[in-house]
């Protein structure tokens, strides 16, 4: 179960409706991306022709194995992350000229790195992917929790429809920047504040 509210005080304006700090956001992300040479290609202006199917598989652990061998050049990683695409809940690698079909048992990114950071005197919640991925958790990319082989595991919207699977030593950092409470249902839920931006996960 997942409750999202915009803010605790409904009168309070909302961060991510304010265009100012929207530009904010935006402006420091671009700063971040830039600072770790991250560059995700427009990959929506693209309509290739679909190619049939890759022997590449990524794992429900974050592996990348290609004709049944791991990739281990995070380089590779990186530059083949850059380029995913989803579609009628299909994977694909996506270029200009050719869009080719992957495995994914569940979901293509993996959240390896948690901080608070400042912008425009809020503090906000920031994840990182092992791929360089910076994520603000805000209304447009909030972190949710689903069953996955009959887990309970915690996600966040990446980009382009993708999601990352957060890791267990990044959720229990989550967890000690946030508060535990009763819900009206009676269960114990993790609350988390991102700028104005609120959520709560059963945990």
């Amino acid at each position: 179960m997942v409750s999202q509210n915009n803010s605790e005080n409904p009168t309070k304006k909302k961060s991510y409706g304010n265009d100012r700090n929207l530009m904010d956001i935006a402006q420091y992300l671009k700063d971040a991306q830039s600072g770790h040479k991250r560059s995700i290609p427009p990959l929506e202006l693209w309509h290739p022709k679909h190619c049939g199917k890759m022997n590449l598989a990524i794992k429900a652990n974050g592996e990348w194995w290609h004709e049944g061998q791991l990739i281990r050049r995070q380089a590779m990683i990186d530059l083949f992350s850059s380029v995913l695409w989803k579609e009628d809940n299909k994977f694909y690698l996506k270029t200009p000229v050719e869009q080719i079909e992957i495995e994914v048992e569940d979901e293509p990114l993996l959240i390896n790195q948690v901080d608070q950071v400042e912008i425009g005197g809020q503090l906000f919640l920031q994840l990182q992917t092992t791929s360089q991925d910076l994520v603000i958790v805000d209304a447009e990319h909030p972190v949710f929790m689903r069953e996955f082989a009959g887990q309970l595991r915690p996600y966040v919207h990446v980009r382009l429809g993708l999601n990352a699977l957060i890791q267990r030593h990044v959720f229990f950092h989550l967890v000690e920047m946030g508060h535990l409470v009763e819900n009206a249902q009676g269960e114990t839920v993790l609350s988390l504040q991102s700028g104005d931006f609120h959520l709560q996960l059963s945990t």
